[in-house]
């Protein structure tokens, strides 16, 4: 039995907006949701970055394009971007912490858009989300990447998982897949 629903798929093809889509049609029919998403920052027509954005209203930077190529100090990079870990985990860990402590009685959503390369260089993110997915109270939509190079330990975990259902979104059928989440997500909520 399902208890928690991912979305996976290439980068750009739609799965954080079908998750911001999820979420606005939970929140409107009165489901507790709480949780992140990241969104590209652009400057002048190009990719400069990704923001973390918290369904409370919340924004900080997760990476942006990094200027020089000199690494003075301990640097997380994916590719052309630096990593804000601190900036991320600020945002991102007091939420994951608290997100559990409902009143019990209703099931909370926790988005978490998403789990990837940048996400994955916080040990204390990691530790947060296996502890979301194991907490009864509450149910992850989330985000993986397709596997691509070197797998991610928590990413391949959380694929494998028999409490996990994921949906692979593809330029086919995001148009067409929405209804689908919702009632995976609202079945994981029973």
């Amino acid at each position: 039995m399902a208890k928690h629903v991912f979305l996976t798929g290439p980068p750009g093809v739609g799965k954080t907006t079908l998750i911001q889509k999820v979420t606005q049609a939970l929140k409107s029919s009165g489901v507790p949701t709480d949780g992140f998403y990241t969104e590209e920052v652009r400057e002048g027509g190009r990719r400069t970055g990704f923001d973390v954005v918290t369904l409370s209203g919340k924004r900080g930077p997760l990476s942006r394009v990094s200027s020089d190529s000199s690494t003075s100090r301990r640097e997380y990079r994916v590719g052309q971007y630096v990593v804000d870990l601190v900036s991320f985990e600020q945002l991102v860990l007091p939420m994951l912490r608290n997100v559990d402590h409902g009143n019990g009685a209703e099931k909370k959503i926790c988005v978490i858009d998403e789990i990837g390369k940048m996400e994955l260089f916080s040990q204390a993110f990691i530790q947060a989300v296996r502890q979301t997915l194991t907490g009864s109270g509450t149910v992850v939509l989330g985000t993986i990447p397709i596997p691509k190079g070197k797998p991610l330990d928590l990413v391949e975990e959380i694929r494998s998982r028999k409490d996990v259902k994921v949906f692979t979104v593809s330029k086919e059928n995001r148009n067409s897949i929405l209804q689908d989440i919702l009632a995976a997500v609202e079945s994981c909520r029973k």
